[in-house]
């Protein structure tokens, strides 16, 4: 029976929140955090709108400038935000844009054909979110100015004075009362940018930041296009031909851009985007792309008898391995799915793009008979070596994430199944793993030990990578398989932590593995399931009272109110170098524990830049690795003498 003391509910206990006050009580629904990632969107929002207009033809010059107090400048020579009183809610055009939600030219297809913004929500929600913002608008011969407060408007629409050209300015600062980082990072910035004028060729957008002296600035301009991205993509590498195949067409007002490039290498990289948006999770332009890519490469094979004495046709793995591609295709009603709404669903889109790959690619592969042979010998060679590698393939496949005799007999398992609830620690070494066995919860952790350095895969082909025991052991562990076999709603724990030793091997290890997962279970990384271990560097101790220490300024922090106890006693630090020196209690404690311990969860922010990253670390190429120790040198804070 209801208690009759119960509040009333009602009409009135519905809240109704106007204006903007929504986006201020729920900012991660508009912008997905309130972090560093939410941070960086407001830019990007703004930023998205003279593309817009970029991509309508009305501008080819957008800047972008952090000032000091870490407030945002955006400047535009597109037509400028309407200033004219709009017909039905009798404000200027550049009021709505800025005060009401899902306001804008993007919902009229007639003043956008395709537009980018990948929430919908525009730069109204920048308003919303920000301690303060101007807009200064050159339209009509006229330079317009408005001011904000929080999303409310503290200066109405005024005329400053005569303007010569056309264009938008948008100042914010992002509000402190909201966001928890308030730091614009200048690489996060600057890839995006650079990314943004790849896909719009003959766009110059400029980077400056004014909290350096003298002030940084850099120019991103590439009138080719996806030509020169591709080339950018394998700057490291070498190239199986000298240019990237390029081909653009238009079809059911779907355009269709893509550039790509073999090379030497045995991954493939392969990026796609829907007006302007890094559509990371794929979907229906991915799908088509690959088909028409395998089906043009086996018929090349085929012309060119390649596959005569063969008895296998070429799959799709075979088809893009040392691939580097992008492909941008602008639709006029994207329709986004999947877990982080980064997964194109317009059916219409895969038929499309199967179409004019066909197409295209086919007609190129006929007329540059050398660049044929090149990448028709790449993807044979690669067939040969996939039929090699298929018994060790069958060895990691699992048909169910129980079957016992399947699983490598080093592993500890836990006792529960469900993989929500469950989590694998990888760890160095056979003392450290026997520390780890003995201090887990078998409830729900699981502890597989590895030897030593497992193979560095940038430099691998998929033989040799599952011909190796300690990544065979690692994919058995997981049970999700790998590449294009991978499910990973076959994954065995949805916790996946890498745990070594806090050394110069460890960190090596560390990467070693991560380029690992990047490469060949991805989707682990998306998933949000990879994390890294936290063990303490440092255990400070006097008498029975003990503290462990993850940097050398809190070690000294303990060391010193030790020191100034009782007087009694010495206190002792021990520096851990490696896991096996933590007896198991110490090890659960400090890094198993989840009561207690610290995880850092891996994300990937942007697919393109972390996969040059692996390249440039891992890969062949000496020089730039070189380049990149020079460069970083400085900033390392714990390397072991």
């Amino acid at each position: 029976m209801a208690n009759v003391t119960e509040k009333q509910y009602d009409a009135q206990s519905i809240q109704v929140l106007k204006g903007l006050e929504a986006v201020r009580k729920r900012p991660g629904m508009y912008i997905g955090s309130t972090s560093e990632n939410g941070l960086h969107h407001l830019v990007y929002e703004v930023v998205d709108n003279s593309i817009d207009e970029a991509l309508a033809g009305f501008c080819d010059a957008i800047g972008v400038t952090v000032h000091k107090d870490n407030s945002i400048t955006v400047t535009d020579n597109g037509r400028g935000i309407p200033v004219d009183l709009h017909p039905t809610e009798k404000l200027p055009g550049v009021e709505l844009a800025l005060t009401v939600l899902h306001a804008g030219g993007k919902f009229d297809k007639s003043t956008y054909k395709v537009s980018g913004g990948l929430h919908g929500v525009g730069v109204s929600v920048v308003n919303a979110l920000s301690e303060r913002l101007e807009v200064v608008v050159d339209r009509g011969g006229k330079r317009h100015h408005m001011a904000f407060v929080r999303g409310r408007t503290t200066k109405p629409l005024s005329v400053l004075g005569p303007a010569k050209a056309t264009g938008t300015t948008v100042r914010f600062k992002p509000d402190p009362e909201i966001f928890t980082v308030l730091e614009y990072n200048y690489s996060t910035l600057a890839d995006r940018l650079r990314q943004l004028a790849f896909l719009n060729a003959g766009v110059r957008i400029t980077l400056t930041d004014e909290r350096v002296d003298p002030a940084r600035v850099e120019a991103f301009l590439y009138k080719g296009g996806l030509v020169e991205f591709v080339s950018w993509l394998n700057r490291n590498k070498k190239p199986l031909h000298p240019k990237p195949v390029a081909f653009r067409a238009v079809k059911d007002d779907v355009e269709v851009d893509c550039a790509l490039q073999y090379e030497d290498g045995y991954n493939e990289n392969t990026f796609t985007f829907v007006n302007n948006i890094n559509t990371h999770e794929g979907g229906t332009h991915l799908t088509g792309f690959k088909a028409a890519l395998t089906r043009t490469i086996n018929e090349a094979a085929k012309a060119s008898n390649a596959l005569k004495k063969a008895d296998f046709t070429l799959s799709g793995e075979d088809a893009r391995e040392g691939l580097t591609c992008v492909l941008h295709v602008k639709v006029r009603e994207p329709q986004f799915e999947g877990q982080t709404k980064t997964k194109l669903g317009n059916s219409e889109v895969e038929g499309i793009v199967r179409q004019v790959v066909n197409e295209r690619l086919g007609n190129f592969l006929e007329e540059q008979p050398a660049v044929t042979r090149a990448i028709v010998e790449k993807a044979v060679s690669a067939a040969r070596a996939r039929e090699a590698a298929r018994k060790a393939r069958e060895l990691v496949r699992k048909k169910s994430g129980l079957e016992s005799g399947v699983l490598p007999g080093k592993l500890a398992d836990c006792s529960l199944s469900d993989p929500a609830l469950c989590e694998i620690y990888i760890v160095e070494g056979d003392s450290a793993g026997g520390s780890a066995k003995q201090g887990r919860d078998r409830s729900f952790q699981a502890i597989l030990p590895i030897k030593g350095k497992i193979l560095n895969v940038e430099r691998a082909r998929i033989d040799k990578i599952l011909g190796n025991d300690e990544i065979r052991a690692i994919i058995t562990a997981i049970g999700a398989g790998v590449r294009d076999d991978f499910k990973l709603e076959d994954a065995r724990y949805h916790k996946i932590i890498l745990m070594t030793d806090a050394d110069v091997d460890g960190a090596h290890i560390r990467t070693l593995l991560l380029t690992f997962f990047f490469r060949q279970m991805q989707e682990l990384i998306e998933a949000g399931y990879i994390y890294i271990a936290q063990p303490p560097l440092f255990r400070v101790a006097k008498g029975k009272e003990e503290y462990y220490a993850y940097s050398e300024p809190e070690r000294d922090e303990y060391a010193k109110r030790l020191g100034n106890g009782d007087g009694k006693g010495q206190v002792h630090v021990q520096r851990y170098k490696g896991l096996g020196e933590m007896n198991p209690d110490q090890l659960w404690r400090t890094t198993m524990d989840p009561a207690t311990r610290t995880v850092l969860r891996v994300t990937m922010e942007d697919a393109v830049e972390a996969s040059a990253l692996f390249e440039k670390l891992m890969g062949d190429e000496v020089e730039p690795r070189r380049e990149f120790i020079e460069q970083n040198a400085r900033y390392v804070s714990n390397l072991d003498v």
